[in-house]
This record gives C-alpha cells, structure tokens and sequence, in this order.
C-alpha cells in the first residue's frame, strides 16, 4: 500500500490532472465508482487502477483487468481525487489512438467552453441515438475531469473526435449530408427544418459567440428553438437536447 503523497507513481498521476501533461502522455483519469466501472466494460485501454483502502467494491471484475492496480491509503487518495467526496475508485486510462464516426447523424460543435455543457451534450446525443461527434479544435479538453464526469461516462461508447470543423462540413456536403446550424436569429424554428429520414450534421455554437461566422455561412440551413418567455437565450446543451429528441422522435414516429 502506497501511503506517500511524495511516492513517485503518485507524483505522476498528479501530474494528469494538466491538460499538457495528459497529451503528452496520452493518458488521463477516470474517476467515481460509476466512471471506472464504465471504463472497464467500454473498448477504453485502462493500464491502471488506483483503489483506496475504505473503497467498496465494484460490481464489475476486476480479475481480467491487465493493468496494475494501485492500492493507497484514503490520504493520498485525496490527493489524487478532483471530488469533493472520493469513492475510492480511479482509474488511469488510453486515449484511443484512431476514432472513427460511422455513418449516421452526427452532432458539430464550435468552440464550446464549458466542460459541463460538452459533457452534458455528449451524454444527450449518445442516448438520442446519434452516430458521433466532430468538436473544434478551441473546443474544451475532452479529457477534462470535468467533462467526463458530466457525460457519465457515455463519452467510453460514442465517438468523439477533434477535427478541423470546416474541412469536416466539406466532407459531409460531400456526402450529401445536410449541415444545419442553430441561431437565434433565424427566422425557422428546428420544428419545420430537418427533411423527414434523412442524414443531418446539426451544428452548435460557443456560449456567448455562438457559431463562427466562416461555418455559420456553410451550413446548408439555420434553425432557432423558438423563446416564449423573457429570456434572450438558452443554454446550447439544452438547445441542442431539444433539437436532437424533436428530430430523432419525428424520424422513429415517435410522439
């Protein structure tokens, strides 16, 4: 049992928690019960686990886990941990080498910062069914502790690449995908813009800025979620969870 904060494999893994260190590396953390589980039944590498002594234990096997498996005292694991309450549970995974986006509906975002917004519309779009997600390359670190709490894991299943966005909507026009970006200035509400059946890439913008005006002129369609009340705006993960459930509803006849 490690029971040194200033143990060298701690010192390491510390280090993760910096974007940079995460890329050059290329490795990050997966904390929580939840997550490390996730991490484990998913295609995710995992080379190490980090368990605390007063940890519970985990409903999936751990005996088939190929990587080493670190046990610390709950004071180093504080360390470690980015939570306010640890479970005890952290594991220390690959970032996947290639990813590749089957064909399907596909979701593009531009420049989002916050993790809790990326998290949350990557967590939406596994469950509405889409094939995957392009994000800009100014777009937050989707290693981000932060980030992948917030997708609960889903961010293990669906594929989530960092692309140039603009050669990326060339691609699809090529395609023959219709790219649909949201503005709300746009005089068409999402209710009357996606074609029944077909493919769609529906593209969001950064919180405050929203889409950048180069991809906002290629998109093939711009939609806005009508407001009802006093409020200029709505959050872009709820925009785009809106979006999302109406079109995928629509095209399974769902009501």
């Amino acid at each position: 049992m490690i029971t040194s904060a200033n143990n060298s494999v701690i010192k390491k893994l510390k280090k993760l928690r910096q974007k940079k260190y995460r890329m050059k590396e290329r490795r990050f953390l997966v904390e929580g019960v939840h997550l490390v589980e996730e991490a484990l039944v998913s295609n995710i590498a995992v080379d190490t686990l980090v368990t605390s002594e007063d940890a519970p234990l985990l409903s999936v096997d751990i005996s088939a886990h190929r990587g080493r498996v670190l046990e610390v005292n709950a004071s180093v694991f504080a360390t470690l941990s980015d939570t306010e309450s640890p479970q005890g549970w952290l594991a220390v995974c690959k970032m996947p080498a290639e990813v590749e986006v089957p064909c399907g509906n596909v979701l593009l975002l531009d420049g989002i910062r916050d993790p809790g917004n990326l998290g949350t519309m990557i967590r939406t779009a596994e469950a509405a069914g889409l094939a995957g997600i392009y994000v800009s390359e100014d777009t937050v670190d989707l290693y981000n502790p932060k980030v992948i709490r917030a997708t609960q894991g889903v961010m293990f299943h669906l594929p989530v690449i960092v692309a140039d966005l603009k050669k990326e909507v060339s691609s699809l026009k090529e395609e023959g995908i219709k790219i649909y970006g949201t503005d709300m200035h746009s005089e068409f509400s999402y209710r009357d813009a996606k074609p029944q059946g077909a493919t769609y890439a529906l593209l969001l913008g950064n919180e405050a800025q929203g889409i950048s005006p180069e991809l906002l002129s290629s998109t093939d369609k711009t939609v806005s979620v009508p407001i009802m009340g006093e409020a200029e705006s709505l959050n872009v993960a709820v925009t785009a969870g809106i979006i999302m459930y109406d079109w995928i509803h629509r095209e399974r006849g769902i009501r």
